[in-house]
């Protein structure tokens, strides 16, 4: 597989943006069924996008934007942050998350511990950080041990709202 990553030009941000929305739909509604509710607003990656240090990448095979993703590095810690990461909707299960998540750790070799979260119920997620990219589930977010850093956001079923696992991977 020839994948490249490039950061995302001004030009392609609003079909990036909506091709992540369109990815991460799909996985909550493969798991709940349909729902009117968006589970990705964009106001979630404008954040991220916004935050110092952030870098969004395409990841590009030919000339076709497949997938991509959100990272935040922290120069002074090299404590980095996998905000987002997707594979675009009709070409998943060939490699490409794998692909684009090697790719972010060549670009940025000097990182010593890389982070993300993901909802409980991404069980392919899951399987993807731990089994194939090596992070470790650290924390599990949940009512009664919220993350720190997040308001609450609504999740499919409130009883199990802001129920996440972060993850970390420290290099070597």
């Amino acid at each position: 597989m020839n994948l490249t990553l490039r950061t995302v030009r001004q030009d392609e941000l609003s079909e990036f943006k909506k091709e992540m929305q369109r990815a991460f739909q799909l996985g909550a509604e493969a798991e709940y069924g349909e729902t009117d509710m968006q589970i990705l607003p964009e106001a979630d990656i404008d954040r991220s996008l916004e935050t110092d240090g952030s870098i969004a990448y395409a990841a590009v095979i030919g000339n076709e934007i497949v997938g991509g993703a959100i990272i935040v590095i922290n120069e002074q810690t090299q404590h980095n942050h996998l905000d987002f990461l997707f594979v675009k909707v009709g070409v998943q299960s060939k490699g490409i998350g794998q692909a684009i998540w090697s790719e972010i750790e060549r670009l940025h070799p000097d990182t010593k511990v890389w982070e993300t979260c993901t909802p409980y119920f991404e069980k392919r997620n899951i399987h993807f950080y731990i089994n194939r990219c090596g992070f470790h589930a650290v924390e599990f977010y949940n009512p009664k041990h919220p993350d720190p850093h997040e308001s609450g956001k609504p999740d499919m079923d409130s009883d199990d709202d802001g129920c996440m696992f972060r993850f970390e991977k420290v290099m070597k």
